[in-house]
């Protein structure tokens, strides 16, 4: 009988198939139309199994007021996720644990564009980054770090 119950259980439980999203709702990304890197973090995050949607804004300061998040926070896109905001290059695998979570907060943000990060691949380049919590009243708290690469190659 408890055999019966658990193999029940298993096949009720639903599976992620190939290009089915991990959020109930699209992530909303919004860029500026002459920005690559943010396409690469969109093709990023599509390859993690989100769903995604854009919007090209040249004016990204308003998108980032209008969802609070802090301008001292900028990256070059701003997204929005089942009421989170999410302030550049974040890492999807960030995103997954914060929608897994669920803190109480405006987001995560990867402040400025470092290299290395998702989207801002550049060779085996890497620069050390945090990803950022973003509290209600705008204090941020590190909620990742990725180190950077030992190796720079070449003399750049």
């Amino acid at each position: 009988m408890k055999r019966r119950s658990f193999l029940f259980t298993i096949g009720a439980t639903p599976f992620l198939q190939p290009g089915q999203s991990l959020a109930a709702a699209p992530i909303q990304v919004h860029k500026n139309p002459k920005c690559g890197c943010c396409s690469a973090w969109v093709d990023h995050l599509k390859a993690a199994g989100f769903s995604v949607r854009v919007t090209e804004t040249p004016d990204m300061s308003s998108i980032r007021r209008r969802f609070g998040m802090p301008e001292r926070l900028a990256g070059c896109h701003t997204a929005t996720l089942e009421g989170y905001v999410l302030e550049g290059h974040v890492p999807a695998a960030d995103i997954k644990r914060l929608m897994a979570t669920k803190p109480q907060a405006v987001g995560l943000a990867v402040p400025g564009m470092p290299v290395g990060s998702p989207g801002m691949e550049y060779g085996n380049r890497r620069e050390p980054y945090k990803v950022l919590l973003i509290d209600r009243r705008g204090r941020d708290s590190v909620f990742a770090s990725y180190p950077g690469s030992s190796t720079v190659g070449g003399a750049g």
